[in-house]
């Protein structure tokens, strides 16, 4: 299984990126997908998940907009009004869909992909 994460880079605050993750090795429409973000000298945080609904660290609601394209197993996270705050390693991770799961939890995801960096500048 591998997640390829992409689409970071600088970017002035206000402005907006989107990052991709595609996905293969699995069924992607038996998985959902988060991205998590993790800022020097922080701890690795929610941002977004999406399976069949979507939910969002309330940091970024309003902002940011996560989809999926099952036919290109691609998830895309969509930033707008970025802010130097969301400066950060940002992470894609696949969980297997089953009842209850706590999709803002690191340790409901069994595959991680590596991180692309965002950097908003001030």
């Amino acid at each position: 299984v591998q997640l390829q994460a992409s689409g970071g880079g600088l970017v002035q605050a206000g402005g907006s990126l989107r990052l991709s993750c595609i996905a293969s090795g699995l069924t992607f429409s038996s998985y959902g997908v988060g991205w998590f973000r993790q800022a020097p000298g922080k701890q690795r945080e929610f941002v977004a998940a999406i399976s069949w609904i979507t939910d969002y660290a309330d940091s970024v609601k309003g902002r940011f907009t996560i989809s999926r394209d099952n036919a290109k197993n691609t998830v895309y996270l969509q930033m707008n009004s970025l802010k130097p705050e969301d400066t950060a390693v940002y992470y894609c991770a696949a969980y297997r869909i089953y009842r209850n799961v706590v999709v803002s939890t690191a340790s409901a995801y069994e595959y991680w992909g590596q991180g692309t960096q965002v950097t908003v500048s001030s």
